[in-house]
């Protein structure tokens, strides 16, 4: 049961994963309808966001770097292979969370992209929020590095 409580990231001795020395690699997405709650959430926690390596998919990217002046390695459109470049970086355990606010109203034409992220996201043991309130849970958890609290106070 250890591995319930436990992800790749913060446990070093059975991980894979490259050492980020307190910095984690966080993954930005947001289908259409959801870009201006993302940008929102984004907003609130910019400081502590500042501290970490961002990755996006190209249109909620352009966005997050034009409204808030954050660092971003974009990826492309969610649609036009974005969303398996991010699910790329999961497969090659070079991400930590996935920030991904998902419209449950909203037919994607990339469904099965979105699915497969979501799969790998869950089969690689990353961490997860697909909507503001998992989302703030697991960006003020003291599961998160220490040194982030300290870097954004």
């Amino acid at each position: 049961a250890d591995h319930l409580i436990s992800s790749p990231y913060f446990d070093k001795a059975n991980s894979n994963y490259p050492s980020h020395d307190g910095v984690v690699n966080i993954a930005l997405v947001a289908h259409d309808g959801k870009k201006d709650e993302l940008l929102e959430w984004v907003q609130l926690y910019k400081s502590v966001l500042g501290q970490h390596n961002l990755f996006a998919t190209g249109t909620t990217g352009g966005r997050i770097i034009k409204e808030t002046g954050l660092k971003v390695n974009k990826m492309k459109s969610g649609p036009k292979g974005g969303d398996i470049e991010i699910s790329t970086l999961i497969t090659n355990k070079d991400l930590d969370c996935l920030v991904f606010f998902w419209d449950p109203e909203e037919a994607q034409p990339h469904d099965v992209d979105v699915k497969a992220l979501l799969r790998n996201a869950v089969y690689y043991n990353v961490a997860i929020a697909c909507n503001p309130a998992t989302a703030n849970h697991i960006i003020t958890s003291n599961l998160f590095p220490k040194i982030l609290y300290e870097r954004s106070s």
